[in-house]
């Protein structure tokens, strides 16, 4: 009987205004077959350090984040501290 762990990232989404979330998937597999599952989600800012992410989620953010999709996420958050 041999227990193993295994962890993938099972979804990325990137919202209208840049916001680009994603799932880990960790998976116990027995003897190969999957015996729990637990998912982590994060999200991730425009123009946040992408320092320590998962190659493929930063890809998707470098490609996501244009300097046009980073100015409107800052003026949204701008606007927002105003209108607290």
């Amino acid at each position: 009987m041999a227990l193993t762990e295994t962890k993938v990232i099972d979804q990325i989404t990137a919202t209208e205004n840049g916001i680009v979330l994603y799932r880990e998937a960790t998976r116990i597999l027995k003897d190969g077959e999957q015996i729990a599952q637990t998912y982590h989600r994060t999200s991730l800012t425009p123009a946040q350090d992408l320092t320590g992410q998962p190659a493929n989620v930063a890809a998707i953010c470098n490609a996501a984040w244009t300097p046009e999709v980073i100015a409107a996420y800052k003026a949204q958050v701008e606007q927002s501290k105003l209108g607290a």
